[in-house]
């Protein structure tokens, strides 16, 4: 008997499509996706991929002595190196989801003119991909929060730990979102493209990720906090560190807010992905 699977493709006519059951069908290609920028991304370098270690290391460095010695910001009694390092780790993960998001219809175009699969591999698999480059650095920093825990009982990890894989699967959807509403709006109008890198660093600054939540006036504190990345960056070191507080009622409104966000962006990227090859 004939087993083989056939694909039917066809105009889309719906105002959601997204085909999801077909992305598991593509599973293999998302798999070599992984691989292709596995491969790609450290072609041709001295060190390799001991750069996904190196790069967050080196930026905590610039922040411990930018914000921590030069500025003297607060970082709630815990050490300035570790503080640094749990906020750049998730905030890094964060914006390179969005960043290669964002980029899904104008870096693909080529590819995407010539075969055909869901589109939305391409950013499935970016995300996956910095996954595993955060989970090389989650290695990293669990090390260090060992070491410091020993040497200085401030570092303590508390059971607000267990929402921790709920964090970081949020905060990939959320830069996976924000990264598709601003690839399928840049098919038309490149602008915005130029501004994504501008906007994604002054996001970055009203984000406690080099400074602690309590370090911001009561008066504002609720309004950073209605930033859906606040309350994850805040509530993830508290669950490491035990500084800070676990900001469990603004948590909920990001997760609400994350949630219209992906369906936003895969919303406008089924509406794009129509006819994107016409105006790229």
């Amino acid at each position: 008997m004939n087993s083989e699977r056939i694909t039917y493709i066809q105009s889309k006519n719906k105002w959601f499509n997204i085909k999801f059951k077909e992305l598991w069908y593509y599973r293999d290609l998302i798999i070599l996706f992984v691989k292709r920028n596995i491969t790609t991304s450290y072609k041709q370098t001295v060190l390799g991929p001991l750069w996904i270690v190196i790069n967050p290391l080196l930026s905590t460095t610039v922040f411990t002595v930018i914000f921590g010695v030069i500025a003297g910001i607060s970082t709630d009694g815990m050490p300035q190196f570790l503080f640094y390092m749990s906020g750049n780790v998730l905030w890094g993960f964060f914006s390179n989801c969005l960043n290669k998001g964002s980029i899904t219809f104008l870096g693909n175009a080529r590819l995407f003119g010539k075969v055909y699969f869901p589109r939305l591999a391409i950013p499935i698999s970016e995300m996956i991909y910095y996954f595993i480059n955060y989970m090389i650095q989650m290695t990293v920093f669990i090390g260090l929060v060992i070491f410091f825990s020993i040497t200085n009982p401030a570092v303590q990890a508390n059971i607000t730990l267990c929402f921790v894989p709920l964090m970081v699967l949020q905060i990939a959807l959320l830069g996976m979102g924000v990264g598709l509403i601003i690839s399928s709006i840049t098919t038309k109008y490149r602008d915005l493209n130029i501004l994504v890198s501008f906007g994604v660093s002054l996001w970055m600054y009203i984000t406690p990720v080099v400074y602690p939540v309590s370090r911001i006036p009561g008066n504002l504190r609720k309004i950073f906090l209605l930033n859906p990345v606040a309350p994850v960056v805040e509530s993830y070191r508290h669950a490491f560190l035990g500084c800070g507080t676990f900001e469990w009622k603004f948590w909920l409104v990001s997760l609400a807010v994350t949630g219209v966000i992906v369906f936003a962006g895969l919303l406008v990227f089924n509406r794009a992905e129509k006819n994107f090859i016409d105006t790229v």
